[in-house]
């Protein structure tokens, strides 16, 4: 960092340019590859959903032989 106020103010944008860049990309991918890593919650709610299906219609008929 002590060589960093030797330079020119263009090379000196373009330093902060490539790290901010550089942190920006490195969110972004991590926060895709943490997202998208596994999908639980899609998998819960299909098991759910699948089990009310199959509930459905007993359900129907036990409150019709009510």
């Amino acid at each position: 960092m002590a060589g960093f106020g030797s330079l020119a103010p263009k090379t000196k944008n373009l330093v902060v340019a490539g790290g901010l860049t550089g942190f920006v990309f490195g969110v972004y991918f991590y926060t895709m590859r943490a997202v998208g890593g596994s999908d639980e919650l899609q998998v819960a709610i299909d098991k759910f959903e699948a089990q009310k299906i199959e509930n459905e219609p007993a359900a129907a008929a036990a409150s019709a032989s009510k």
